[in-house]
């Protein structure tokens, strides 16, 4: 890859963006970092795929599911991930690569399948859902209604819905003092944020955080220690760093047109992840699928899904 063309107004350096992992994704998503693994787990929704790139053997293995794939959490126990399925969240076992447990099932699959998740600072899951656009082939359908919703889950089967009505529901964050929480609706082209409170692990109130930004739309997004949010701009070719003000901070040109998802890995370098899309028919995707540059600043500690 070549440089990153950075535009900015911080101290943000350039570097150079470098891809890890030639999986020819359709739709490639959910990065998340296993800090005990010290690997890489992301999805392709489109085929059902569970991928493992070990970081420093660059081995990667790959799991084939009967849904879509849409997400990745963390949990309290190392060896267990949440998956979130199309129609359903599950524990499933990096040792024996299997299901131990199913911890939700979505009344409306396959009508409506889930979409993005993330765990917030109590380890309590967030997810949301969409009008189901991808056919048993892997193809993708169009998006017809504003199906989606905004839910949380608990380990102890606790689901709650706290809005409806998005035509894809997107982008889990929260930021340094676990007072605020970002959500997207993709289709509307808007980042909301409402007030958060991390002991009752509940969502009070939403106001447009930041919206119509011109490159794309937003995708998936992860949080940086000093209270930026990086969102991937799909259809948009970059990364934009939003301040907590709305204004943007930078935008990270990157060499595909989908970029998806991101999440830091827990280096000296500020290493940002992030997946991306191809134009989700078979054999459309990239080969080049899962990138990371530096961005020189860490990102917040994950927080596990707490069991």
């Amino acid at each position: 890859m070549g440089p990153v063309s950075i535009l900015m107004t911080n101290s943000i350096p350039s570097t150079d963006i470098r891809c890890l992992a030639t999986t020819s994704d359709l739709c490639g998503e959910g990065c998340v970092w296993h800090p005990q693994q010290n690997a890489i787990f992301w999805t392709d929704i489109n085929r059902g795929l569970l991928h493992r790139l070990g970081i420093e053997s660059g081995a990667v293995e790959t799991w084939k599911f009967d849904q879509p794939v849409t997400a990745i959490a963390l949990t309290s126990q190392a060896e267990l991930l949440v998956l979130v399925l199309g129609g359903r969240i599950v524990l499933w076992d990096t040792r024996t690569h299997q299901e131990t447990d199913i911890l939700f099932r979505l009344p409306e699959w396959p009508a409506v399948r889930c979409n993005d998740a993330r765990v917030d600072p109590a380890g309590v899951l967030w997810f949301g859902t969409m009008q189901n656009n991808v056919r048993s082939d892997g193809t993708t359908m169009d998006i017809t209604g504003w199906m989606g919703a905004l839910y949380s889950l608990t380990a102890s089967g606790e689901v709650k819905r706290w809005h409806s009505g998005f035509g894809i529901s997107n982008t889990f964050a929260w930021s340094p003092d676990s007072e605020t929480m970002y959500f997207a609706d993709t289709l509307a082209n808007t980042i909301y944020r409402g007030r958060f409170d991390p002991r009752q692990s509940s969502l009070a109130g939403s106001e447009v955080f930041f919206r119509d930004f011109k490159r794309g739309l937003p995708d998936g997004s992860t949080m940086d220690a000093e209270g930026y949010l990086w969102n991937c701009r799909y259809g948009g070719s970059c990364i934009v760093r939003i301040a907590p003000n709305g204004s943007i901070a930078a935008i990270i040109e990157t060499p595909v047109t989908n970029p998806t998802t991101c999440t830091f890995i827990a280096d000296d370098k500020g290493t940002l992840v992030f997946t991306s899309a191809g134009n989700a028919a078979p054999h459309g995707g990239p080969a080049e699928s899962l990138f990371a540059f530096e961005s020189g600043v860490q990102g917040l500690p994950i927080t596990p899904f707490c069991l």
